[in-house]
């Protein structure tokens, strides 16, 4: 019986053991490793400087103040390719000469307002009727919208003899279709000497202008409103100024370049008026070289190193 009672204890006493270790909590699995890619972690970088001021562009060529027909003309002269070619941008002092009716100075002034200058140079107005007529509707643009135009400043200069009074201060001097007005009077040199004489060291000249047929002679065709390239080049390097690049931004190969009126036979002209204006519309503006100089780094006087450093 002893014996029996003692298994029995036993037996009992393993079951209860049972028990407990049947209720007790199973332990937690240890957690997964977070998953590790080979894929290095996408940071999107900060817009640079000038994809920001391409995207100002965007915005000014856009706005409101832009006339439509304005507009319908950035077809023919691609102003946002035209002035990243010239590297203009935010913070730059920009000087504009001779900008006419102000087709780029639409764009041109409100893109640079707050982060930068920009200058218009015309022609002084007791200098000719012309320059006093244009000079009158310049001012009057710029004054009948100080939102976009407030902070413009104005130069004048006479043709003959430039002063543009901004002695070494600019970034990048512009003209846009502007040389062939200089040759009749000889300011062609004068005008190319100012602007190297504006420009600071390793300033940029930036030139559109419509450009002759290979091999044309100048002056055969001085009254058409064409040059041939070679001349304005030279014109820009006897200034002292170094070419740096050529663009064909402008091109067009549908002008002939033998027009009755030259080029004021094309849009937006259309010299002969009426006669023949759909033909002339289908060809477009003219073909125009771009050309990008640059002033040399160092003491230059037109074209004359007088840098004595290394």
């Amino acid at each position: 019986m002893k014996k029996l009672a003692f298994a029995l204890a036993a037996t009992l006493g393993l079951a209860a053991c049972g028990e407990k270790a049947a209720d007790a909590p199973a332990a937690p699995a240890p957690a997964a490793a977070p998953a590790v890619s080979d894929q290095p972690e996408q940071v999107t970088p900060p817009a640079s400087v000038a994809d920001v001021f391409a995207g100002k562009l965007d915005t000014v060529l856009a706005g409101s103040w832009r006339s439509d027909e304005n507009k319908a003309r950035d077809a023919h002269r691609h102003p946002k390719e035209t002035l990243a070619f010239f590297g203009v941008g935010a913070g730059q002092s920009v000087l504009e000469i001779t900008p006419g009716g102000g087709w780029y100075t639409e764009i041109l002034a409100p893109a640079l307002k707050g982060d930068g200058n920009y200058v218009a140079a015309i022609a002084a107005p007791d200098t000719s009727d012309y320059a006093k007529r244009g000079a009158e509707r310049f001012r009057a643009k710029l004054a009948a919208d100080a939102e976009r135009f407030g902070d413009a400043k104005v130069v004048e200069f006479d043709p003959k003899n430039p002063d543009l009074k901004v002695d070494g201060a600019m970034d990048v001097v512009l003209t846009f279709r502007n040389v062939h007005n200089w040759l009749g009077d000889d300011n062609d040199t004068p005008m190319f000497k100012a602007f190297f004489t504006a420009l600071k060291p390793g300033g940029t000249l930036g030139v559109v202008e419509h450009r002759a047929a290979p091999g044309a002679d100048i002056a055969a065709i001085k009254d058409s409103g064409y040059l041939p390239t070679e001349f304005v080049i030279k014109l820009a390097t006897d200034a002292g100024f170094e070419l740096v690049e050529q663009s064909e931004i402008n091109a067009n190969p549908k002008d002939t370049k033998d027009y009755e009126k030259g080029v004021w036979t094309l849009p937006p002209s259309y010299a002969l008026k009426d006669v023949d204006r759909e033909k002339y519309a289908a060809i477009g503006e003219s073909d125009r070289m771009t050309l990008k100089f640059v002033k040399p780094k160092g003491d230059q006087i037109f074209g004359q190193n007088n840098d004595k450093g290394p």
